[in-house]
């Protein structure tokens, strides 16, 4: 087995381009090794200076290579607390208790961030995870700063802080552990029904006016999840939360993110039938996007996966871009633009009105906040 230079790392692959499939096949990841991920390829990100490709030495030693492991690091966070000035993010902190994400959903837009660690957006995103071991001190810290102000804190915006390790890591708990103990506001985001775990700690949060989960449920097929979220829990299995929840009193939104033209777009009704008769009581969508590494990942994926879909998918979504893969224009990058986008979201907007959605939407109170004591700290004298 042996490596050589391969393309520059700013190429693009293009299944429907002449020869793009062998110019960029060196970064492919056998089958065997890659079975119950969802990237196909493993690319080196964006700020590295050369790109390999594997090569099988003539002896089929390629396909001696074993199944690809999860491997979880541990590293020590100076803030656990991520700030974003975005204005069309409706909150302005967040917390990501892991980098990299198991449950390996092809479309994950913080994908490239896994280059800024040196490893690959690709496979290495869903196998090659850091979990912030120092994450509970790290809040703490950040929330006993001198003039820190509470606003909700929206944790799992990037990777999701449910995800498999959660079971055995436990940072997410101990996370909502310190929230509950100081009544800081808090909004999680996940497609896991393992947050049904901390329902002791979410409806105690919730009775306060603390808590509202968002349940991601991108489509009903259980195939097609199956497919683009490998590792995720099944729909059923996050309809079965939203019902939990919402029995617990913990208010609870329904996302569809990310809603990718003809392949998802038509269980959008569907959708929102299934999450309110569960118990949603909110609901938002966004439409695919496809920033750096992430479209390339994708769409050999969907060249894969769905072949005959590939280029009505890709012609869609780029006559909502204004031509391109994505357009990360604020205000734009969520729900696109043009005919498309624009019936999409009369869609979803009439069938969130019809099922009594998004009547009300509940805003987790800041009022109740107790900064903590740091470690070695003194308590206020009133």
């Amino acid at each position: 087995m042996s490596t050589t230079a391969l393309a520059r790392p700013n190429d693009r692959f293009d299944p429907a381009a002449p020869g793009s499939r062998d110019a960029r096949a060196g970064i492919g990841v056998a089958e065997h090794r890659r079975r119950g991920r969802g990237a196909g390829l493993n690319p080196v990100g964006r700020f590295e200076p050369h790109a390999r490709e594997t090569v099988d030495d003539g002896w089929e030693s390629l396909a001696e290579l074993p199944p690809l492991r999860t491997e979880v690091r541990e590293e020590r966070a100076r803030s656990l607390i991520t700030r974003n000035t975005s204005p069309d993010i409706g909150f302005d902190r967040s917390a990501n208790p892991y980098r990299g994400c198991e449950h390996g959903c092809i479309y994950c837009f913080a994908r490239p961030d896994h280059a800024f660690v040196g490893l690959s957006p690709g496979v290495d995103f869903e196998t090659r995870l850091f979990a912030k071991s120092n994450a509970v001190e790290a809040l703490e810290r950040d929330l006993a700063a001198p003039g820190y102000q509470p606003k909700p804190i929206a944790i799992g915006t990037a990777t999701d802080p449910y995800q498999p390790i959660e079971r055995e890591r436990k940072l997410t708990r101990g996370v909502l552990e310190v929230l509950e103990r100081t009544g800081h506001p808090a909004v999680i985001v996940t497609k896991s029904a393992l947050v049904v775990r901390d329902l002791d700690i979410l409806s105690r949060m919730a009775a306060r006016g603390l808590v509202k989960v968002a349940v991601s449920v991108t489509t009903l097929d259980r195939r097609l999840a199956r497919s683009m979220e490998p590792r995720a829990a099944t729909p059923a299995k996050r309809l079965e939360a939203i019902t939990a929840l919402s029995q617990a009193g913990v208010p609870v939104a329904v996302l569809m993110a990310p809603v990718i033209p003809a392949l998802n777009d038509a269980e959008v009704e569907r959708v929102l039938e299934a999450a309110a008769a569960a118990g949603a009581t909110e609901a938002g969508y966004v439409v695919l996007r496809l920033p750096l590494e992430v479209a390339d990942l994708f769409k050999e994926w969907l060249a894969r996966d769905h072949p005959d879909r590939y280029r009505h998918v890709m012609s869609i979504l780029r006559a909502m871009r204004g031509g391109k893969d994505y357009d990360a224009t604020f205000g734009k990058r969520m729900t696109g633009t043009g005919p498309y986008a624009w019936a999409l979201g009369r869609r979803f907007e009439l069938a969130a009105k019809r099922l009594g959605l998004n009547k009300q939407k509940h805003r987790p109170r800041t009022d109740l906040f107790e900064p903590p004591v740091p470690v070695g700290g003194q308590l206020s004298l009133f």
